[in-house]
């Protein structure tokens, strides 16, 4: 558990230092929300909301990978677009 974050669930990934985008950070679905935690301030961004149905999250690079019941999406933290 890091910061209050249980890293094996499916919908909590870590950004890796030197990874791209959002290394350092912590990224979480709360509510259906994508969050960014960022531990040395302390701050959370709400990222993208109605995630229904959203099953697992992951993090390459600047892409965070968006796991549903039916479909894959990814996001594209360096433009924050799909």
């Amino acid at each position: 558990m890091s910061h209050g974050f249980d890293l094996d669930s499916p919908l909590v990934c870590e950004g890796i230092i030197g990874d791209g985008c959002g290394g350092g950070r912590i990224f979480f679905v709360e509510d259906e929300t994508l969050f960014a935690y960022d531990p040395q301030s302390k701050d959370k961004k709400e990222i993208l909301s109605k995630l229904y149905n959203i099953v697992e999250i992951s993090k390459k690079g600047c892409i965070i990978s968006l796991v549903f019941e039916d479909e894959v999406r990814c996001f594209d933290l360096s433009s924050l677009q799909s």
